[in-house]
């Protein structure tokens, strides 16, 4: 899906930050924890305090090469570089990160709707620390009264993800974001939780006519959820129309998105590579990933998420890409799915129960396979109606499970036959004259009235799929 607006279309490239899942920092043996109190995970490295040495982390190494691999990128030999700025949450004032050798690169990531957005480069490097604005509107260092800096995240490791320009519409921004974070969280390099700042978002925009060569971009950093990606770049993509079409230039700036006000506000002039005055970390050797180690970490790597989607969509009927799907994905909890469907149940019905009643649920739900099996083949046999079956998948799923058929049987649950349901449509038909004329006349919501005096009647029990079979059918 391609964004436009007065004749221009977005050109859009995301840089995500995500944090990896070690126990320590990159280069330091200081916690890796996120809640802690302020300025205790700390050391003479997270400090940058003279004569303190780096230590790479073998296992931050690992991580950012299964980050790769899931990408589709070529891992390299690479060289860590220092990123030479002042900033307060950064005592050194320089950062450790990888600049024109990268670890990881020319990958790609595939959507659900199967749209291919490149991958320029996953590198490593570390975080920064927070620093927390009191006293002034939004957070903000403008107007506030003090300035808080807590170091514990500083030294944490990274993996900067960098897309290619290819994303044109802030539909596929989203769904970048969201497949990415479900990639990461499946592989186990991240928890990805945007909310606690372990993935964060900077999006580069600009517009330009089709088939003209790319705008001036703009970036907008620290998006800290998928619906804030969507908006700031669409905004963003009309505030830059907006210019051009009055005959403004579009600057090359760093903007802030301000989720109260829906808008974009500039934070600074765009800094180029040079303002950097990048060179190679002196106090650590290039670093040169072995094809056996290389081999070990694909070894261990997991399904990935687009793949666990087919399989699951194959074994359920559905598109790939289908809500149902991918929510029990997200959740991890298509393995209990494929369970029930080892036990003899009904592959669709499991799907959509586990889509509505598992939310609270963790991956592997406390309810036996063999137990929501069972509820499936009732309904499917017609021992229930779809309504009871929902009512007993409720009680099943707060109990931690239960026999299905000893449960509808002690609340008196049995399909009605055929003979008293058509009964019924006619006693239904009989009393909503006017919604029958117009159901017959080809209004498909007219069907509700008639519907719903016959599960009034039933009090529930009727199967609605047979009354509408047998409504389709008097209609003819």
């Amino acid at each position: 899906m391609t964004w436009t607006h007065e004749g221009f279309e977005m050109v859009v490239g995301l840089e995500v930050h995500v944090e990896l899942a070690t126990n320590t920092k990159l280069f330091s043996a200081s916690p890796n924890r996120f809640g802690d109190e302020p300025n205790t995970n700390i050391d003479p490295v997270t400090l940058g305090l003279p004569g303190a040495l780096p230590v790479l982390n073998r296992r931050a190494v690992e991580l950012a090469m299964r980050i790769g691999l899931a990408l589709g990128c070529e891992i390299r030999p690479c060289v860590f570089a220092r990123k030479n700025y002042f900033y307060p949450d950064m005592p050194k004032a320089y950062q450790i990160s990888q600049y024109d050798q990268p670890l990881n690169v020319d990958g790609s990531l595939t959507l659900p709707d199967g749209t291919v957005i490149g991958v320029e480069r996953a590198h490593l490097e570390e975080d920064t620390g927070k620093s927390t604005h009191v006293g002034g509107a939004g957070g903000r260092i403008h107007g506030s009264e003090a300035s808080l800096i807590d170091f514990n995240r500083a030294g944490v490791p990274l993996v900067e993800i960098v897309s290619q320009p290819d994303i044109r519409s802030p539909e596929q921004a989203r769904a970048y974001v969201a497949e990415l974070r479900s990639i990461l969280a499946a592989i186990g390099a991240s928890d990805a939780k945007m909310e606690e700042g372990s993935m964060r978002v900077d999006a580069n925009v600009s517009v330009r006519r089709p088939g003209e060569s790319f705008g001036t971009r703009c970036e907008i950093k620290n998006l800290n959820s998928v619906r804030s990606v969507g908006r700031a770049v669409d905004y963003e993509g009309r505030r830059q129309v907006d210019l051009i079409s009055v005959g403004e230039v579009v600057r090359q700036e760093t903007r802030h998105w301000d989720e109260t006000d829906g808008r974009t506000h500039t934070l600074r002039t765009k800094e180029d590579a040079d303002d950097y005055r990048y060179f190679p970390e002196p106090d650590l050797v290039p670093l040169a990933p072995s094809d056996e180690w290389i081999a070990e970490v694909r070894a261990s790597m997991p399904p990935l998420p687009s793949a666990r989607r087919a399989c699951l969509a194959e074994a359920t009927g559905q598109a790939p890409d289908a809500e149902a799907v991918s929510t029990v994905v997200d959740r991890g909890q298509d393995d209990y799915v494929h369970a029930v469907v080892a036990a003899g149940g009904d592959a669709a019905r499991a799907l959509i129960a586990v889509k509505e009643a598992f939310a609270d649920e963790p991956a592997s739900p406390r309810v036996p396979a063999e137990d929501l099996a069972v509820l499936t083949q009732m309904e499917v046999a017609g021992e229930v109606t779809s309504t009871q079956a929902k009512t007993l998948l409720a009680e099943i799923v707060a109990a931690g499970g239960g026999d299905a058929r000893a449960l509808a049987a002690a609340k008196g649950f049995e399909a009605m036959d055929t003979s008293e349901l058509e009964s019924m449509v006619d006693d239904a038909i009989a009393a909503q004259p006017d919604a029958w004329v117009k159901f017959c006349a080809g209004e498909a919501k007219a069907m509700g009235a008639i519907v719903g005096h016959i599960m009034k009647a039933s009090k529930g029990q009727a199967d609605g799929k047979a009354v509408s079979a047998i409504l389709d059918a008097r209609r003819g």
